[in-house]
This record gives C-alpha cells, structure tokens and sequence, in this order.
C-alpha cells in the first residue's frame, strides 16, 4: 500500500497540470486491489478544501468525487464508514464536508454530540449548539 497526498488527488480529479495531472493519473491508474493506494481523512478534507475553494466544486460534484474514491477497490479510505456518512450529509447539502466528517468521528469515537457555534453543522444530528 502507497499513501496518496492531497496533489496527487487534486491533480488527478482537477485535471489541470500538464506535467503532473498525467503522472497522477498514472500513479491512480497503477494501484490494485492487492497493492492499493491509502488516503488519509487528512489528505481527503485538504482535497475536498482545494476543489470547493480553489476550483468551485459544487456538493454535488464533491458527492460524486467522494463516491468514487470510495467505489474504488483500488483504494483504502481512513474510516470509510464516517467519510461515507458525511458524503451523505454533502450530497443532500446538509453540511459542508468537513463539518459532516467532524460530526461523524465524534460519534465513531463515542461522543454524544459536538459542540459547536456553526449554525449549519448544528442541523446535523450529530451536533448542538454550544
């Protein structure tokens, strides 16, 4: 298994880079079941960042592009079940995805809700006002 920084996905999924969208490509194009790429929650909240902000991405865009990383059995997603989760919360425009996957860990790690001053998060189940 190989890790997958935040370029490499932005590069891949933004298409914008003459010398490094190809070698992205190639590297996702390379990657099987049996010798998969990793990407951390890190690394996925930087790309859906990048492509929101820097790109314009629409939820449903960002919904689509979460699902197919996710789809992908060339590819280890940390905690897929709470990405999945918040990818659910993205694509209905509940929340924006970090929000949604911040909502998410806590309650995979056992929190009863998340405080936060966010209105919007706060429609979340998984969140309350503070």
């Amino acid at each position: 298994m190989i890790g997958l920084d935040t370029n490499i996905l932005v590069r891949y999924f933004a298409q914008d880079d003459p010398i490094q969208s190809p070698r992205a490509n190639q590297i996702i194009e390379e990657l099987t079941e049996s010798s998969p790429g990793f990407i951390s929650l890190v690394a996925l909240a930087e790309t859906v960042w990048v492509l929101e902000r820097s790109y314009g991405l629409s939820s449903a865009e960002i919904a689509n592009i979460l699902r197919t990383l996710l789809q992908a059995s060339s590819l280890v997603v940390q905690n897929e079940v709470q990405v999945y989760a918040a990818m659910i919360a993205v694509q209905a425009e509940s929340a924006g995805f970090s929000d949604a996957l911040i909502g998410e860990l806590g309650i995979w790690a056992g929190c009863t809700s998340t405080l936060t001053f966010d209105r919007r998060a706060a429609r979340l189940g998984s969140f309350q006002l503070a």
